[in-house]
């Protein structure tokens, strides 16, 4: 049985890093606030329109797009996305793979 240190509450920006981990997602929720709150700033209005991000996994940021030539486009910028998501803290992203979602 696993016992609580502290029964009160907590702030929730103290208990993401912790639930982030646990999901397999990087520590850091400024990571997954640039990926998917600035996702049209960081790739451009042309590739938004055509690519999302869907998750992260790990390290690895996983990017849906809606046909097989926006996925080669996404996998020739992928370091150069991958740069512009980094944040300082927590650990970075090191991979971007890419699936195709028709809609």
């Amino acid at each position: 049985m696993r016992v609580r240190r502290d029964d009160g509450p907590r702030r929730l920006g103290d208990s993401m890093p912790r639930l982030l981990n646990r999901l397999g997602a990087p520590s850091s929720p400024a990571t997954m606030e640039s990926v998917f709150s600035r996702w049209d700033e960081l790739v451009g209005a042309e590739l938004s329109e055509h690519a999302r991000p869907v998750r992260i996994d790990g390290h690895t940021l996983v990017v849906a797009v809606d046909h097989p030539a926006w996925a080669t486009r996404v996998r020739m910028d992928a370091a150069s996305i991958l740069s512009r998501v980094a944040t300082p803290e927590g650990p970075p992203l090191e991979r971007v793979e890419v699936v195709v979602q028709r809609t």
